[in-house]
């Protein structure tokens, strides 16, 4: 019953686990397989992007989505789905669909993408030009990318909006008047299952 139980536990550690490779000995933990290939894990990243901006890093995630729209982006998820990064394929091409629900090792520089109330006024001066680039399914953008980024809103005038108040609240608390979102610029990649 003991052993049964110890397996149990174990199988659920694996499933929930997002990091990690398939080398990897059922009794290991994702930190200690994700080390072993030399990759950040993503809730690494994450807690230290302000430091390794403009960095080159090596992480390792599971790909939960792929940009239907052009292929050239995906996104990778820690430890839960609050902690996703975007990983932009710049002169690779587009991702192969085997990373979907794989884990991917990716080799990029680290940038940070700063909103603030110039980002968010120009993204308004567009939308009323009917100029804005249309990405995912309709004018609420692809919900990936939004859940990456902390976004509720459903409209363009509804994601503003939420930034707008996210910005106050951390001006208030930060003196920022900015948000920070991070994402890689690849510049390799593996899918390793």
């Amino acid at each position: 019953m003991k052993i049964k139980s110890l397996l149990i536990m174990v199988a659920a550690i694996v499933m929930v686990s997002c990091g990690g490779n398939n080398t990897k000995n059922a009794d290991d933990n994702s930190t200690e397989a994700v080390a072993a290939t030399g990759a950040m894990d993503i809730d690494s990243l994450m807690a230290n992007a302000e430091e390794l901006t403009d960095e080159l890093v090596e992480i390792e995630g599971i790909c939960t989505h792929i940009c239907s729209h052009s292929g050239r982006k995906i996104f990778l998820m820690g430890s839960d789905d609050s902690k996703i990064i975007r990983i932009d394929s710049g002169e690779l091409g587009a991702f192969d669909q085997k990373c979907v629900n794989s884990i991917v090792k990716v080799k990029g520089m680290l940038k940070e993408e700063r909103i603030d109330e110039a980002y968010l006024k120009h993204w308004e001066e567009l939308e009323a030009a009917n100029a804005a680039e249309e990405h995912g399914d309709g004018e609420g953008g692809c919900s990936t990318e939004k859940a990456a980024r902390g976004e509720t809103g459903n409209t363009v005038e509804e994601r503003i909006a939420g930034f707008r108040a996210r910005i106050a609240e951390r001006k208030e608390a930060t003196g920022k008047e900015y948000l920070s979102f991070y994402f890689v610029e690849a510049t390799a990649y593996e899918v390793l299952e």
